[in-house]
């Protein structure tokens, strides 16, 4: 899978870590997780969003309106958009 934002993208690996590439002028391609596990990824304008294969959720960028610092700390998501 691939997202794209508005000057970054992030694409899903086979082994289930995620690559970004692009501005990382909010963070969107420095704070990229390093672990794998993940079976999702979206992007916002300035953020990015994968979903765990446990169910949880991992954001990374801009956190100008609460991208990061809001996010769901619960598990149990099956899709992210």
């Amino acid at each position: 899978a691939i997202a794209a934002g508005c000057y970054h993208s992030v694409a899903l690996r086979s082994d289930g870590t995620v690559v970004t590439w692009g501005s990382s002028e909010n963070g969107q391609e420095s704070d990229t997780p390093t672990c794998g596990g993940f079976i999702a990824v979206a992007c916002g304008d300035w953020h990015s969003v994968a979903l765990r294969d446990d169910g949880t959720v991992v954001t990374w960028g801009c956190n100008s309106d609460g991208q990061r610092d809001d996010a769901p700390t619960c598990a149990g998501f099956v899709a992210i958009a």
